[in-house]
């Protein structure tokens, strides 16, 4: 007899923060994959996304910044990596002066803000998808439930 649990999804979860200033947020460019992203990266075993998205801002632009909400869940499985929910967080403004920020240099190697509008010009679509609606979230006090980057439950 199959073991029921054998079907449970055990989707990989990634956390990303979301820095705005006016109509730019911040994107960095990765060394690998698709290049342009928000900062952030995929969940450790036993940490939260909230947690791991505090570290990716740590590890990859030098910088303490807590989360103050969210913004975006979505549930975007891959078929080369199997289910995958990824959380967008609003991790307030910069404030910093940009001398401040230490990119790695490893994973990250450049970074720039990018208004809204020209995001389609640095990012593939179904990022482009969830950054715009991670943005309308932060600009409205929402929280966006996505699925493929698109919201699944309408307002």
């Amino acid at each position: 007899m199959e073991d029921p649990a054998a079907r449970f999804a055990t989707p990989r979860l990634a956390s990303g923060a979301l820095f705005v200033e006016g109509s730019k947020v911040l994107l960095v460019r990765k060394t690998y994959g698709h290049r342009w992203d928000i900062p952030g990266g995929y969940v450790d075993r036993g940490e939260s996304p909230a947690a791991a998205c505090e570290r990716e801002v740590r590890e990859e632009l030098g910088l303490d910044r807590r989360v103050s909400r969210l913004l975006v869940h979505d549930w975007a499985p891959s078929d080369s990596e199997g289910d995958k929910i990824l959380y967008v967080f609003d991790c307030g403004r910069l404030g910093v002066d940009e001398r401040d920020i230490r990119l790695d240099g490893v994973e990250i190697d450049e970074y720039e803000w990018v208004t809204v509008d020209d995001l389609a010009d640095f990012v593939i679509p179904r990022l482009l998808r969830r950054l715009t609606s991670a943005y309308q979230a932060y600009a409205s006090g929402a929280v966006a439930y996505l699925e493929h980057g698109r919201p699944r439950i309408s307002e």
